[in-house]
């Protein structure tokens, strides 16, 4: 199984988890950042998943070079299993995991982990994946 299959597969897997902000533990809760660290982890991550960060009010800039600074691949093409930053309003970012179809994501609307088939609402503002 490829890292992005072991990162799809992670990610669906927690489907239905509740919603926690900062939640990194799928019987407790996850946030956008905890399915992403979760996802990524399945792939074979094994650095610093970011914790005492706010979605709101953040640079995109600074945002992607951490990721790359994390140790996380820019990729140009997006495919199942990478993680997608997006822009959800004026200055407000989340993150989600590609999976065939859609994305799965922690929904702070909806109180859960969630598969949202197609294409998302919100422009992508860039796409990382684990090499392995």
């Amino acid at each position: 199984m490829s890292a992005g299959e072991r990162a799809v597969a992670a990610a669906r897997g927690a489907i239905g988890a509740r919603f926690r902000v900062q939640g990194r533990d799928p019987a407790f809760g996850l946030d956008c950042v905890g399915l992403a660290g979760l996802a990524a982890r399945a792939a074979g991550f094994e650095g610093e998943i970011p914790s005492g960060y706010a979605l709101r009010g953040g640079d995109a800039v600074v945002l992607a070079a951490a990721f790359s600074a994390a140790g996380l691949v820019a990729s140009d093409v997006p495919a199942p299993g990478d993680l997608a930053l997006f822009l959800t309003g004026p200055g407000q970012f989340h993150l989600a995991v590609l999976v065939p179809g859609g994305i799965v994501h922690a929904d702070a609307m909806l109180r859960r982990v969630v598969e949202r088939p197609g294409v998302p609402p919100w422009p992508v503002l860039g796409c990382w994946r684990v090499e392995g």
